[in-house]
This record gives C-alpha cells, sequence and structure tokens, in this order.
C-alpha cells in the first residue's frame, strides 16, 4: 500500500474513532480539546522534532513549540476565567501540590542558568492549568475518562502507521548495534512504551468497568473500538525482538496486578488500609532511590527475567557518573530544570538520568523530593478515599500511582508534571477528589469493615 493512501485511510480511522467518543460522551465540552491537545503534544515529538530544519531550544524546546504551548497556556486561562468556580478552595485541598510547585519556581533562584529554569518551570504552570481545565468541567472524571480515551485513539494508530509506512519518523537505530527500535509518534522507545502502558492499562480498566455493568450507557461501536485500540497498544508494546519497553511492561504488570488484587477484594468485602498503600508507596521510592546508591543491585535478578543484564543496559553506568555530582548539592539540587543543560547532556551523552528519582534529586535534591514523597502520599489518601465514593475510579488512581512509582525506577517523568505518565497523576488528583461529608460518613462507616 503507498505510505500517502496508509496515511489518508489511517486519518479517517482516527476520526471514526473520535465520532464514536463523542457519542459516547455529549456531555463533554468542546473546550477539553484545549487539555487534549495539550496532552498530545506532552506524549509524542515536539514540533521542532517533526520539522528537523527548525531550530531547537534546550530550555523549552523550538521556537514553534514555544508559540503552540504558549497558544494553550492562554487558551486555558481564558477558559478557566470564564468558567466561575471556587478556585482557591480547590487550592486548598491540594496543600502539597502548591509547595512543590512553589518550590520548583524558588528553586529557580539558585540554578545556573534560571532563565532556562523559569521556562521549564512554565511548562509546570501549563500542567496544573491544563488539570483545572478537566476539573472545570461537568463532569471532571468522564472529562478525563475522554482525555485518555482521545490520547488512545489518536496516537496509538498513528504509531503503528508511522512504524510501518513511514520509518524515517517512526523507527530509530541503535548507534553501535544498529538494533531496530520502534518509537512511533514519541522520542524514543521507552517514550513509546510508556505511551501504549499508559494507553493499555486505561483501556483494560475501562473494559473491566463496563462489563461490570458499572460504566453509564455507552454507543453501539465504543467497546469494539476500546478493544481494537487495545490490542495495537500492546502489539506495540511487545515491539521487535529484543527491543521492547521492558520497564514499560513492568508497569502494565504491576497495574494489572493491582487492579486484580483490589477487584478480589472488594468481591469479598475486605477493603484496603490505607496505612498499606502508603507503606508501598514509601518503600517504593525508598528502592527507586536505594536502586541508584547501589548500582542497580536491587533489581538483578527482576532484569534477567525481562531479558535485561545486570547494568540495565547501561542504566548503572550512569547512575555511577551522576550519583557524585548529585551528592555535590545533595539537599537543594541544581534548581528545578538546572541540571539538565546542552553542556552536561554533551557531557554524559544523556538527557536523562534513566531514573525518575535521580533526576528529582539531581533538580531539586533531598528536599524536593521530601516534597513531591508528601504529595504522592497525599493522593494515596485521596485516592484511598474515592474508593468509597467509586471503588473502579479508586482502583484507576491507585493503579495509575504505583504503575508511575515502578516505571520511574529506571526511567524519568516524576521530575515534571509535563510527562504524561505524570500528568495523568496531576489530573487524576484534582478530578478525583471525594470531599462530599457524604464520603467523609461512609468513609469512618467502613473502617468497621474486615481489612487487608
Amino acid at each position: 500500500m503507498p505510505p500517502q493512501l496508509a496515511l489518508l485511510l489511517c486519518t479517517a480511522f482516527v476520526f471514526s474513532l473520535l465520532r464514536i467518543e463523542r457519542k459516547a460522551t455529549p456531555e463533554v465540552s468542546p473546550a477539553l480539546w484545549i487539555s487534549t491537545v495539550w496532552m498530545l503534544a506532552i506524549s509524542s515529538k515536539p514540533l521542532g522534532d517533526w520539522f528537523q530544519s527548525v531550530a531547537t531550544d534546550a530550555g523549552s524546546g523550538s521556537e514553534p513549540d514555544q508559540l503552540f504551548f504558549g497558544g494553550l497556556l492562554c487558551l486555558g486561562l481564558v477558559v478557566l476565567a470564564q468558567r466561575s468556580r471556587g478556585w482557591s478552595h480547590t487550592i486548598q485541598e491540594h496543600p502539597w501540590l502548591m509547595l512543590l510547585i512553589c518550590y520548583m519556581l524558588m528553586s529557580v533562584l539558585w540554578s545556573d542558568v534560571p532563565f532556562t529554569s523559569f521556562k521549564r518551570w512554565i511548562r509546570e504552570l501549563q500542567a496544573v492549568v491544563m488539570a483545572f481545565l478537566v476539573l472545570s468541567e461537568r463532569d471532571p472524571r468522564q472529562a478525563l475518562i475522554s482525555v485518555l480515551r482521545r490520547m488512545a485513539y489518536i496516537l496509538i494508530p498513528f504509531s503503528l502507521l508511522l512504524i510501518k509506512y513511514y520509518p524515517e519518523y517512526g523507527v530509530q537505530y541503535a548507534r553501535w548495534s544498529g538494533m531496530q527500535m520502534w518509537i512511533g509518534v514519541t522520542l524514543q522507545k521507552n517514550g513509546l512504551g510508556r505511551l501504549c502502558t499508559i494507553s493499555a492499562f486505561f483501556l483494560i480498566w475501562a473494559l473491566v468497568r463496563r462489563w461490570k455493568g458499572r460504566d453509564h450507557p455507552v454507543g453501539k461501536y465504543l467497546t469494539y473500538a476500546d478493544v481494537l485500540i487495545l490490542i495495537m497498544a500492546l502489539w506495540l508494546l511487545k515491539g521487535p525482538p529484543d527491543a521492547y519497553s521492558a520497564t514499560g511492561i513492568a508497569a502494565l504488570a504491576v497495574g494489572l496486578s493491582t487492579l486484580a488484587t483490589l477487584l478480589w477484594m472488594q468481591k469479598h468485602q475486605v477493603f484496603p488500609q490505607v496505612n498499606i498503600l502508603r507503606a508501598t508507596i514509601v518503600l517504593i521510592i525508598s528502592l527507586g532511590i536505594i536502586t541508584v546508591f547501589v548500582g542497580g543491585s536491587t533489581l538483578s535478578s527482576f532484569a534477567s527475567t525481562l531479558g535485561r543484564d545486570e547494568t540495565l543496559t547501561g542504566r548503572t553506568e550512569i547512575w555511577a557518573d551522576l550519583l557524585p555530582v548529585m551528592m555535590q548539592k545533595p539537599l537543594i539540587g541544581a534548581g528545578f530544570g538546572g541540571f539538565w543543560t546542552p553542556v552536561t547532556r554533551q557531557m554524559y551523552g544523556q538527557s536523562e538520568a534513566h531514573s525518575g528519582y535521580l533526576d528529582v534529586l539531581l533538580d531539586q535534591g533531598f528536599v524536593g523530593m521530601a516534597f513531591l514523597t508528601m504529595f504522592l502520599l497525599s493522593c494515596c489518601r485521596k485516592a484511598h478515599r474515592a474508593l468509597v465514593d467509586d471503588y473502579d475510579w479508586g482502583s484507576l488512581w491507585i493503579c495509575f500511582l504505583l504503575m508511575a512509582l515502578v516505571h520511574n525506577i529506571t526511567e524519568t517523568s516524576l521530575n515534571s508534571f509535563a510527562s504524561n505518565l505524570t500528568a495523568v497523576l496531576l489530573f487524576l488528583a484534582l478530578c478525583s477528589t471525594a470531599t462530599t461529608s457524604h464520603s467523609l460518613i461512609v468513609s469512618r462507616e467502613v473502617e468497621h469493615l474486615p481489612t487487608g
């Protein structure tokens, strides 16, 4: 099939999927496309990479990217200004999120590249604005479902198209071995793995929820569309031989195992204890930090299971080089977005530490890690409370939280809300908080249920 014809058919296919999605969510406003487009943009290549002749700024992307994201930010602020809501009350409900954002901004003061750091902080502000846009919808939870489904419906088919018919965009080759790697619409194979992990888990969750009869009536073809995109996502996640995203597969396995456990507990009327969930989060974060300090030895057995060597595909060497640098400013770091500059990228031959925890320590130090940990623990508490209001929704939040923590042991996304996996956590944090008095009363009642 000629590539042009394949592109035309893929575009028509995606538009038909979006039409099905639209019929299933008629209450979602057109303004939600602002947040959707932003999510699509952060989940794929920057505009400057699609047009390789465009010069890219190391601080905040190419000029087209800056204009594009700046335009989305302005549109988002305009819409929020027109929608009357108690924003101050919402801000008060998320103190650790606001403290984390403020600390990121304050750390710009001691960055060696303050202007670059500030531009990178603006991207965090954009993420918060996009999350508030979803929150301002009539049904925030349904709005977030719509954003996630649109992301999968658009990016998964086009990734498949680029790999098959436009390999100059959708396929990369390893520098020394020449190994083929699928990247689709993303920058590298792990980016495609993260996209597929998010999409596959969300679609499985949606199908399970619908199978249990807890979803509102949907369009005739929505289930077929979800199943088809799920198959595509799993096939892309599998990747070519020896070039799959092991981290993405591990994160998806953690998410599905957690979902199955929570569903089993619900069936047997066993309500999970919040302290156990908090302890699990602290344990995973501690494991992520310790793994860097011990050179990945904590993951040696898991690495072989996933078909990777003891160096975790060279990650342990990267950590060994970066760890002494991090220890020079262990408390406050180099300032938000202040470590990875053109100089350090050239020096280490990397643009990230391949550990979300190490990247947070490099930029924000242990103080920033403490703020991030408190934000994640507050998410855990609210997700646990959301189980009372909507057990399936609370389960989705808990699963994504654990998936993100596991994923960041060998990949990076926790250092920025402008990464799609962490953006999902941010959106869930703002859209899933159960604050009604009814939920609080019921949460006290369930304390008398058997706990696991």
